[in-house]
């Protein structure tokens, strides 16, 4: 004989049977984004008119950034190679100066100033 306490034909965890219990789906759109391997995405939005549209959206195929037009896709973003703490110094400093800043810290340290 089976249990009294239990649900026949459900598990325990089982979520709503069907869209009645969940409600309706809010109304949808969809808007076409190209990024400039050619690719399409077509991500749905609500249509409620309060959200405004990202100008750009990333291409889930190749990662780069896609534009709703078409002909003019947004440009790949230019990957910069790691740089140094002291490439960073470079940029900043001079070669006269970066040798004035050492003698002067070594001066402080013999304890000639």
């Amino acid at each position: 004989m089976a249990s009294g306490s239990a649900i026949r034909g459900s598990r325990v965890g089982a979520g709503p049977m069907g869209e009645a219990e969940r409600g309706e789906a809010a109304p949808r759109f969809r808007v076409s984004y190209w990024c400039s391997n050619g690719h399409e995405t077509r991500p749905s939005f609500a249509d409620d008119g309060a959200v405004a549209l990202p100008t750009e959206w990333d291409c889930p195929r190749c990662g780069l950034p896609a534009g709703r037009d078409q002909a003019n896709p947004p440009a790949p973003p230019k990957n910069e190679p790691y740089k140094t703490h002291l490439a960073y110094v470079k940029e900043r400093r001079s070669e006269v100066d970066g040798t004035a800043i050492l003698e002067e810290a070594l001066r402080k340290l013999r304890g000639d100033e």
